[in-house]
């Protein structure tokens, strides 16, 4: 992934420990910042099969879980599967389709299943959803609801690369003489089926829990605060950590790793009051405060 996404190591390894706790994963950034790349980037390392859908304002819920096709040789309907029916789905500028259509996408995100014309069909084991959305562009947009931006395990950016790095990446197009990049698989689908299960076995002490507690109640009591994180951050919070311990060779969760995750676990599931938000306070903001303040406790 360092030979495709120069510079952005910290951004792999915690879209890496969203994958490994089986989380969906929003990217919020400006175009051009390579999400699209990232995400099929990750399908392709990963080995499993990877699709694509362009959100727009047109786009059906059908377009998404699939319809019944008339076959006229056999005279008889035949269930063809939507895209959602993957391992790794993208849905690009997901804020750009109508409510409607984006809550089809809902069902698929929390339950592994989809629903059509009546008939309930689970999705294959991985299923995680990469959406995008564009953070300065709101003409013609449908801003996500709370309920689906809680489904979002992590909320991630890009950010602009550094001056070395953004040279390296035009060095590198020189190099290839082509768009595109060779990247093979590292391991397989059953593997990494394998290695979410290894990062359950991650220990979270009763202290650890505690504390992630604090903080995601501490969300809620904020004087800059209308509605704080929800249980499911607390859940998603504590995976997070637990995969990021994983990633780094330890079974146990230490505060280091809940403080590294906290921002992407449970910005997005915050509501701040007008005035804050108008005087340019943003939810990063509010979880940093919170950080500073929550008693952090001692691991042995």
């Amino acid at each position: 992934m360092n030979r495709v996404i120069v510079g952005k190591n910290d951004t792999i390894m915690k879209m890496l420990a969203a994958i490994f706790a089986d989380g969906h994963i929003l990217i919020e950034d400006f175009p051009g910042l390579a999400k699209t790349l990232i995400a099929r980037s990750f399908a392709t390392v990963i080995g499993c099969d990877f699709r694509r859908i362009q959100f727009t304002p047109d786009l059906l819920p059908s377009d998404i879980t699939g319809s019944s096709v008339l076959n006229r040789k056999k005279n008889e309907f035949e269930l063809r599967k939507g895209p959602v029916f993957t391992n790794i789905l993208l849905a690009d500028e997901i804020n750009r389709a109508p409510p409607k259509t984006q809550s089809a996408l809902l069902e698929a995100m929390q339950e592994k299943q989809a629903t059509i014309e009546g008939k309930t069909h689970v999705i294959d084991k991985p299923f995680i959803v990469m959406a995008t959305q564009n953070p300065i562009e709101y003409e013609g947009t449908y801003p996500l609801p709370e309920a689906q931006l809680d489904r979002f395990m992590m909320k991630i950016s890009v950010g602009y690369p550094a001056k070395d790095d953004e040279a390296a990446v035009l060095r590198g197009r020189r190099e290839r003489r082509r768009e595109g990049f060779d990247i093979s698989p590292a391991i397989d689908r059953e593997t990494l089926m394998r290695m979410q299960s290894e990062t359950e076995e991650v220990h979270v002490s009763e202290e650890m829990e505690r504390y992630i507690v604090e903080v995601v109640r501490a969300t809620r009591t904020h004087r800059s605060v209308e509605i704080g994180a929800s249980p499911r951050g607390s859940l998603s919070l504590m995976r997070l950590s637990m995969a990021g311990a994983c990633i780094r060779g330890r079974d146990f969760v230490t505060p280091d790793d809940v403080k590294e995750f906290a921002a992407n676990a449970l910005a997005h599931r915050l509501i701040l009051k007008p005035d804050p938000w108008l005087r340019g306070v943003r939810t990063e903001n509010i979880i940093a405060e919170v950080l500073e303040h929550v008693h952090v406790p001692k691991v042995d």
